[in-house]
């Protein structure tokens, strides 16, 4: 129940407009094929972005090399403004104190929009989300 309050609270206070920020990332990423694996990339972080709480992310077994340099140039194209756009939220959402665990989810997601290739999302009571620690 908490996560389900905590998850719209997050809607209300953030997460919309994160997830519009992804949404448009990934249009404009789908507009040349090359880097389609970028959109595809950032629709997935919009509906991580949408509710997040109960969700985790864990790295893909078969994840390689491919990876790496794809989130290099995610990095450059997307990542390091989406990365920027948590940090703000995250700081403005601290300066209350039912915010801060607001804030930690928007740190969270800081973290995983600087590099998401390589990474599955899954719910953190999948047995994938305990392999993580």
């Amino acid at each position: 129940m908490v996560k389900v309050i905590l998850n719209i609270l997050w809607l209300i206070f953030g997460g919309l407009w994160l997830a519009i920020g992804y949404a448009v990332a990934g249009i404009v990423m789908c507009v040349l094929i090359i880097t389609i694996p970028f959109g595809i990339a950032a629709f997935r972080l919009a509906f991580y972005s949408l509710w997040p709480f109960g969700r985790t992310t864990v790295p893909k077994a078969d994840a390689g090399a491919g990876s790496m340099i794809g989130n290099v140039l995610w990095f450059l194209l997307a990542g390091l403004w989406m990365a920027i756009v948590h940090i703000i939220t995250g700081l403005v959402l601290c300066l209350t104190i039912v915010g801060i665990p607001l804030a930690v989810a928007d740190f969270k997601l800081a973290a995983v929009a600087v590099a998401p290739l390589g990474k599955d999302i899954v719910r953190t009571d999948d047995p994938r989300a305990l392999e993580r620690v």
